[in-house]
């Protein structure tokens, strides 16, 4: 068949294949859409046994989705990116991939994401792929108090991930602001930009993670019950994306499903490993990967790849504070973001950690697989290892110390810092310990969690599929944080199970648990968990039983306690607790994120130092002096507050309005 007819039938099978995913997301619901799934069947076959299906077979490896000039990633990658890429209006849609990207043109501001934090917005507009004769720019509108609209700002739309970023300087965030990101004469997206609740009570957080693709199409009982819920932040942890080599299709398709949430509140998204193309990843400070498994280290994806997918998912955050690239240019995000008067730190997990392979003994089936139950802890837990890397272990050493408007911390990440997980992918596969959480390296394992303690911050993240609730322990049970993993938003790729060998609890279970499986124990690498909840599938082939949802955290600032919630995916969130899963509500004070018992404690702050600082709540740190560490360093919750030691001997005790740095005392002992 001549190439001008195979182009021209491909072009045909497009447009009738593309009717597929128009009708598809237009009928589909959430619990599994069977007629339009059906109907999606149906025409699919239907077009398999017409010729332009292996015409549209044949015009697809002709051109791989890259411009006529070559790939844009190089003659190694040709087919990275192609959706979204070179020619892609001519693209045919290909398998697992329903939702269209040639939209009409009056919706093509797909959604927007954004934060403002400290005096500066920054907001990321993500728009569908833009046809050749289109503009390339977009305009930020703020409406006034009078109701008016004014142009605040026009940028280029970045062609690679077509997203457009603006920065607002002196943002006065006392006030609710409506926007709209326009292009054109009629493409727009609107939304709100929330002032900031600082004086809430109770600051509410959405955690979600794990956006599995092989379920497409809508959200709309989870959405429904977020609006529901309305948190004050949403936090996305990571894998947004699973489509590994087509991060602006996927990108886009989980903006679609979360774009009456995203809008109109801050939102955090970092990408995860299936967000920038590798099954799992280690990225040891941005060195080349030899391949997309990702144990031997590095990225396996160019680092223009990596830095569009940071680019569209992490621009809004605030600017990192430390900005220098790592290797080959590929750039950083870990920074903070105060959200009323929460304080969060944003880490990247995956960025500089060591890769197990050819570093450790083998001893499973990979390289990041332990199943030997002989194996030697220490021969894995080599000093060169690294795990958040010193420059993120800096950042949390001096975040932890600056409480300027900050009543409480909190640490976001990808993954969790143990390994709360005994059998993975199947209830068949049981595994000793998985390297790719933070439970290894145990020493930076255990640093990172020192850090953390000393700002009395809980650490919430995803990655794992598995929704649990953990007490972390570095020298002793429970004297760490607390931590929450949350469920995989759509838990249909490699389900995990918490199920111990000997099926009995641990010592000192949750009381009045209805899980039978809580309290102490080790994980497969010798970290110390107290397990406090979990939320197993019980049958993934049942997508109203695999365990995936979401979780809500309050923080209630006024009596210093955080509410951590774990909801079912297809949960009535008007009923309540009972909508959970079990175990969850979970209720703890903020002081118990470090859970060390106290040896003694110090004098409270007497009335002439509080009105010399100006203040009956002080920022106070507590510094051992035979060892020079930082105990902690905390806003006193009262003026009676008594700084807690674990050790006898003399102490520094430093104090300040925001920071501890305006009076200091030494030799300060603990009295009875």
């Amino acid at each position: 068949m001549p190439r001008t007819s195979w182009r021209f039938a491909g072009r045909v099978g497009t447009i009738l294949y593309g009717a597929v995913p128009t009708l598809y997301w237009a009928l589909a619901g959430e619990r599994g859409a069977p007629h339009a799934r059906g109907m999606q069947v149906l025409i699919r076959c239907l077009l398999a046994t017409l010729p332009f299906t292996c015409a549209s077979t044949a015009f697809a490896q002709d051109t791989p989705g890259a411009a006529e000039d070559g790939p844009v990633f190089g003659e190694r990658f040709p087919r990275l990116e192609s959706l979204s890429t070179g020619e892609w209006w001519k693209q045919e849609p290909r398998k697992r991939q329903p939702m269209p990207l040639l939209v009409p043109r009056d919706e093509v501001v797909a959604f927007a994401l954004y934060t403002q934090s400290r005096g500066t917005l920054k907001l990321t507009a993500q728009l569908f792929p833009l046809l050749p004769e289109e503009e390339r720019s977009v305009r930020l509108e703020l409406q006034g108090k009078d109701g008016e609209w004014s142009v605040a700002g026009t940028e280029a739309v970045i062609e690679l991930g077509w997203s457009a970023h603006f920065r607002v300087e002196d943002w006065d965030s006392s006030a609710d602001v409506r926007y709209r990101v326009r292009h054109g004469k009629a493409a727009l997206f609107e939304g709100l930009i929330r002032r900031d609740p600082i004086d809430k009570d109770t600051i509410v957080v959405g955690n979600l993670s794990c956006n599995s693709s092989r379920t497409p199409g809508p959200r709309p009982t989870l959405v429904e019950n977020l609006k529901r819920i309305d948190p004050d932040f949403l936090f996305f942890a990571g894998d947004q994306s699973y489509h590994h080599t087509e991060h602006t299709y996927g990108w886009l398709e989980f903006g679609m499903q979360f774009r009456d949430v995203l809008g109109d509140r801050p939102v955090v998204t970092i990408p995860d490993d299936h967000d920038v193309g590798q099954a799992n990843i280690w990225g040891e400070n941005g060195k080349k990967a030899t391949n997309p498994q990702g144990p031997s280290g590095g990225y396996f994806y160019p680092p223009k790849y990596v830095n569009m997918v940071q680019r569209c998912q992490t621009w809004h955050l605030p600017d990192p504070v430390d900005p220098a690239p790592i290797e080959r240019g590929i750039g950083v995000y870990f920074t903070s973001l105060n959200v009323g008067g929460i304080d969060f730190a944003i880490l990247e997990d995956r960025k500089f950690k060591s890769g197990p392979e050819g570093k450790i003994p083998k001893m499973g089936p990979r390289p990041d697989h332990i199943n030997d139950p002989k194996y030697d802890r220490t021969a894995i837990d080599l000093p060169e290892l690294v795990l958040l890397g010193e420059r993120q272990i800096r950042f949390l050493h001096d975040w932890g110390q600056d409480w300027t408007g900050t009543e409480m911390k909190c640490v976001l990440s990808q993954t969790a810092f143990c390994g709360a997980v005994h059998l993975h992918g199947s209830e068949n596969n049981r595994l000793l310990a998985d390297l790719d959480s933070n439970a290894w390296p145990q020493a930076g394992r255990n640093a990172a969690l020192r850090e953390i303690r000393r700002a009395w911050a809980p650490h919430l993240c995803g990655d794992q599929h598995l929704a649990a609730m953990v007490k972390h322990g570095i020298d002793a049970f429970g004297d760490g944080p607390y931590a929450f993993t949350s469920p995989a938003i759509v838990n249909t790729i490699y389900g995990r199970w918490w199920w111990p060998k000997d099926e009995k609890a641990g010592a000192n279970p949750v009381e009045g648990s209805p899980l039978p499986w809580t309290g102490d124990y080790l994980d497969g690498l010798g970290n110390r968990i107290s397990m406090l909840a979990y939320a197993n599938p019980p049958n993934r082939k049942d997508e109203t039983q695999r365990g995936d949802g979401f979780g809500v955290v309050r923080f209630h600032k006024q009596r210093r306690q955080v509410t951590v919630e774990c909801w079912p995916r297809f949960a009535d969130s008007e009923k309540g607790d009972a909508a959970q899963f079990p175990g969850w509500p979970i209720t703890f004070d903020y002081a118990d994120s470090d859970g060390r018992v106290p040896t003694g404690f110090l004098p409270a702050i007497d009335g002439k130092t509080l009105e010399q600082l100006a203040t009956d709540r002080p920022v106070v740190q507590v510094v051992e002096e035979a060892t020079g560490e930082i105990l902690y360093t905390i806003r006193v919750p009262d003026s009676k507050f008594r700084p807690p030691v674990y050790s006898d001997g003399a102490f520094t005790v430093k104090l300040g309005r925001n920071r501890p740095t305006e009076i200091e005392r030494r030799g300060v002992t603990p009295g009875k």
